[in-house]
């Protein structure tokens, strides 16, 4: 079996380190090795808000608020935009996803509100 703790989420035996994380094949739930105590949760304890003060979690829906412009782009992505399974980063750019059309993106949350 491995040698590594299971999912915290959704308690797969399946887990892999990723460079300083673990990872879940299964459900993409990610921890830090230290944190497994603890439960894993959000990003090192920062708490992410939308642009309506709702609190934002891994796996969460959310839908754009605005035209956002992107570089390279033809056109921008619209507003009402609805994005599904976010996971939070540290950065100016909190949220990492995927957009269809788009692809992988990363978006500021004070553009978005939780779905």
């Amino acid at each position: 079996m491995s040698e590594f703790p299971p999912c915290p989420q959704c308690n797969s035996p399946y887990t892999y380190p990723t460079d300083t994380l673990l990872m879940c094949p299964e459900c993409g739930h990610e921890w830090s090795a230290t944190d497994e105590n603890e439960g894993g949760g959000d990003v090192e304890g920062a708490v992410v808000k939308d642009a309506n003060g709702n609190v934002l979690q891994d796996g969460d829906a959310v839908t754009i608020i605005k035209d956002l412009p992107v570089k390279g782009a033809p056109k921008p992505i619209k507003a009402g935009t609805k994005v599904k399974s976010i996971r939070l980063v540290d950065g100016d750019h909190n949220i990492d996803c995927k957009i269809d059309g788009f692809g992988a993106m990363a978006l500021k949350s004070e553009f978005v509100k939780k779905a």
